[in-house]
């Protein structure tokens, strides 16, 4: 990678990588694609090139990579799980029209595209535990529709035109940084921001629902990695199972409770939320991303705690 175009900078997961891939390869050779209602504000909109990029529009996208002679596209623009049910019409069109959009100008302009998958692509049929890396994919949620498709999509592109594509399939992310956007795996992160702020929390996901989840320093650092994987030792593209930890409601309630002792837990259990929860793997075979691009995560539940309560502390003078 020498010059990446990140579409979707200003999301949940895109501020950070912004600044990680900053960080590796130099500022002034990562451009933050954003959207007009959504511009990029403080180190992120200061440290490096911006661009308007629209995913929908195809000519746009051209542009910003001809401008600054982009390789590589992250392309990280994206409805979250529970918003694209109230919108599955705007999430189609961002999710599948704009992947379209972007591997056709990265066909044409020889770019390589790494487009994030999730386990929202995994249905009710998949096996729940240790889900393996190739099984059945049938989700029942637009979010899981636009995921399937893109990895497909992805891949015939890799095969049919030599597109350089790659993709994981992350897991609930937890950051210290972007705020939750309306996805179902959000209460993880919430959790923390309550117990530092005000000492209560109430829960939209009912007790022994488990789920995949990660830290966001791991998330980043697994997409830096498999772009940069010798491509001869990819057996898979997209996407791969990327995994950390597994854990439920009450057994997250329990490891900020060991840091923050006074946090009061309740649950008011959200039923959109905790149907897509229950269609989702518990946990993920990821023993392929290990064998073909090393893949291995630092952080598990506590030390992830220990980190975000001591982050949030620091920033809210707690």
């Amino acid at each position: 990678m020498k010059n990446i175009l990140i579409i979707g900078s200003t999301g949940q997961i895109g501020t950070e990588l912004a600044m990680a891939l900053r960080k590796c390869y130099g500022n002034d050779h990562v451009v933050a694609g954003y959207i007009p209602s959504m511009p990029p504000k403080g180190e992120l909109l200061e440290s490096g090139p911006a661009e308007i990029v629209d995913i929908t529009n195809a000519q746009q996208i051209a542009d910003v990579v001809k401008k600054y002679q982009v390789d590589t596209i992250y392309n990280l623009a994206a409805l979250l799980s529970a918003v694209a049910e109230q919108k599955p019409q705007l999430a189609w069109q961002i999710g599948l029209g704009g992947l379209f959009n972007t591997l056709e100008v990265a066909r044409e302009l020889g770019c390589a595209v790494f487009t994030p998958s999730s386990i929202g692509a995994f249905g009710p049929e998949t096996p729940k535990d240790k889900t393996p890396q190739d099984t059945i994919q049938r989700p029942k949620t637009m979010y899981g529709v636009t995921k399937v498709s893109g990895e497909l999509l992805s891949d015939y592109y890799f095969k049919r035109f030599g597109v350089d594509t790659r993709s994981v399939r992350f897991p609930g992310l937890i950051s210290n940084v972007a705020p939750p956007g309306g996805g179902t795996t959000d209460y993880a992160v919430d959790i923390y921001y309550a117990a530092v702020k005000e000492g209560k929390f109430t829960c939209p996901i009912k007790p022994g629902t488990y789920m995949d989840m990660m830290y966001m320093p791991d998330a980043l650092r697994a997409c830096m990695d498999l772009m940069e994987a010798n491509p001869s030792r990819l057996v898979h593209r997209n996407s791969f199972n990327i995994a950390a930890m597994s854990f439920a409601p009450e057994e997250i309630a329990a490891a900020v409770k060991k840091l923050v002792p006074e946090l009061e837990v309740t649950y008011e259990v959200d039923p959109l939320r905790q149907g897509i929860a229950e269609s989702w793997p518990n946990s993920l075979d990821d023993s392929c991303a290990r064998a073909e691009w090393d893949w291995k995560p630092e952080y598990d539940l506590d030390s992830m705690s220990l980190d975000m309560i001591q982050t949030l502390k620091a920033r809210f003078g707690k």
